[in-house]
């Protein structure tokens, strides 16, 4: 892999993967598996550049946590960082550095839980690395960049035992969490088609000289000419249309335009500045990508990537069942025939379908933030189910099939949008595997730290 990112995974070389043999071994599901509790969850964060102080922020609220470690390649950032602890009250987490610093680490220290911030491409080898040392995983999107990847964390999480959850905050925020309990209470019969997306307009940070470690993202986008970034939009429809737990994802077509706007941003900035001379001249990928994908019972998703084009922010969040219908952007809206139901209607929904978790800790979690507060919903559910031993919410099955979709994609592109199988990461056990829990049955007793600002107002607390 190359130096140019975050940390480096030099040290780790992944065994090649046949894929035949895998799907051949013997395996334990760890669909549904809580594993044994865990009173205090030991965590090291692993990449403190972009998401990675947001993370240790909300970490440090949630009670029956202790970060103990922190690491970066830039050492300046690990010390700021720190400041986050201490100035809560907190101790100092032990400090890593450098390229082989979170080698030193998961050497060095006693983990549950590995929580992973870095580029993409060090995501599969780092979570791969952290579950043979002994400790959970919860990983930034996604979870692999190729089916070998998604295959091995797969693999290794199976045989060892440790939850591997990718960090796929967007099923957590409020509007997918109300569809996804209407789904399942039927209140849109059954689902027949669902849409999702990333739709945001990137351009200048992504040729920021000040924004992704030595332009790592930019980097990633002449690197792959496909749907890059795809969970933030399946996750929440996949979830809701039971992928994985009922129905599984067969096959994907995916098309894509030429690139209108990203070479053009090179150039102009290469006239005026040399240190963007480097990429000009080369192929990136499609502004738009859409990607088409078949389930085993025959339904239908559609998964679209954007982040060049000027547009407003969707990630489009669409259910059609045989009884209603619901649409995220551009305007929440719901619907059981051919109008919206009135926002007095819409209200009544809410109050009557949001799902226990949202109406236990969801104004909280607005209050300490993340994306509205979906990130710190995630982060405190995650950390309930590790002290409870209660199963996850989102298995590394999961965040292997969600992120599959970026290679596969790639693959579909370059074989003029030519149909792609994709692969089945629980052998079978879709069949079987029952939906995960939507109550906080067996938990719910994590309490949440103060947040105290300058005049000791504004308290956080779980009762």
């Amino acid at each position: 892999m190359k130096n140019a990112s975050l940390l480096s995974s030099a040290a780790i070389v992944l065994p090649s993967i046949n894929n035949a043999a895998v799907a051949a071994a013997p395996r334990f599901n760890m669909w549904g598996y809580g594993a044994p509790k865990i009173d205090k969850v030991r965590i090291a964060v692993i990449g403190l550049g972009m998401r990675g102080p947001g993370a240790v922020d909300r970490l440090s609220y949630i009670d029956g946590t202790e970060i103990v470690a922190l690491c970066d390649r830039h050492a300046d950032r690990v010390t700021k960082a720190q400041k986050i602890l201490t100035n809560k009250g907190l101790k100092e987490a032990k400090a890593y550095s450098g390229d082989e610093g979170w080698l030193q680490l998961l050497k060095e220290e006693e983990l549950d839980l590995v929580y992973i911030c870095t580029p993409w491409e060090f995501h599969a080898p780092m979570s791969i690395a952290a579950m043979k040392a002994g400790a959970h995983v919860a990983c930034e999107v996604p979870i692999g960049l190729t089916v070998k990847e998604c295959w091995e964390v797969v693999k290794v999480s199976e045989e060892t035992k440790k939850h591997c959850m990718m960090l796929e905050n967007c099923c957590y925020d409020f509007f997918e969490m109300l569809t996804l309990n209407m789904t399942r209470q039927g209140m849109f019969g059954e689902l027949v088609h669902a849409e999702g997306a990333y739709i945001h307009d990137l351009l200048s940070l992504n040729f920021s000289k000040n924004g992704y470690d030595n332009m790592w993202r930019l980097r990633e986008n002449i690197k792959m000419n496909g749907n890059l970034y795809p969970t933030h939009g399946i996750g929440p429809i996949a979830q809701c249309m039971n992928i994985n737990c009922g129905d599984r994802m067969s096959h994907l077509v995916a098309m894509q335009t030429a690139d209108f706007m990203m070479g053009d941003k090179a150039r102009e900035l290469a006239s005026q500045d040399p240190f963007f001379q480097d990429f000009v001249g080369k192929k990136y990928r499609g502004n738009m990508d859409t990607t088409l994908i078949k389930t085993e019972k025959g339904k239908t998703l559609m998964v679209q990537h954007d982040v060049t084009s000027p547009r407003p922010y969707s990630r489009l969040h669409l259910l059609s069942g045989t009884k209603g219908f619901a649409q995220k952007y551009p305007k929440e809206g719901i619907a059981f025939g051919h109008s919206f139901v009135k926002e007095d209607e819409l209200k009544g929904l809410y109050d009557k379908y949001t799902p226990e978790l949202i109406k236990y800790i969801g104004e909280q979690a607005k209050e300490v933030g993340g994306h509205g507060g979906m990130d710190f919903m995630m982060d405190w559910r995650l950390i309930d189910c590790l002290r409870n031993g209660l199963p996850i919410d989102q298995p590394v099955y999961e965040g292997a099939s969600w992120s599959v979709i970026v290679p596969l994609s790639c693959q579909s592109v370059a074989k003029n949008s030519k149909a792609i199988a994709i692969p089945d990461f629980t052998q079978g056990a879709w069949k079987t595997n029952a939906p995960h829990d939507l109550t906080l049955n067996g938990g719910g007793n994590t309490g949440i730290r103060p947040k105290v600002s300058k005049d000791q107002k504004n308290q956080l607390k779980v009762d």
